[in-house]
């Protein structure tokens, strides 16, 4: 499990709220947790950006990514493993730099999105 808080090595330039404004919106934000609103139309791509700290991604609509490194390699592609998440919360360590796209680039699916709660600190996980 990667919660990345101190030592992340990353500039804050490449911050999903900052790197990806478009894509990312903040509802909600305290020294414990982050809530982001992320959004993702067809055909899409979002640009190179992170996110610091672990999360539970909560997915409200869906359609087909693909995830890539810094280098453009793929790291993650959600067709055919990603069935049945609509409506789920979902884990998610942090992220280094990466960027999303083909998202209903097909135009047969609508936008993909969720809420990301964003665990700046988590007790249990700092006994550990």
């Amino acid at each position: 499990m990667r919660m990345a808080s101190e030592g992340w090595g990353w500039p804050e330039a490449l911050d999903a709220l900052v790197a990806a404004p478009e894509f990312h919106a903040l509802l909600f934000e305290n020294e414990h947790v982050r809530v982001l609103d992320t959004r993702v139309a067809p055909g899409q791509m979002v640009p190179l950006h992170t996110h610091r700290w672990a999360s539970v991604l909560y997915i409200v609509s869906w359609s087909d990514f693909v995830r890539r490194d810094g280098d453009g390699v793929v790291v993650a592609d959600s067709r055919g493993f990603a069935e049945g998440l609509l409506g789920r919360a979902v884990w998610s360590g942090a992220l280094g730099p990466h960027t999303a796209g083909k998202c209903g680039g097909d135009g047969t699916a609508g936008d993909c999105g969720g809420t990301e709660a964003v665990l700046r600190r988590v007790p249990w996980a700092e006994r550990v």
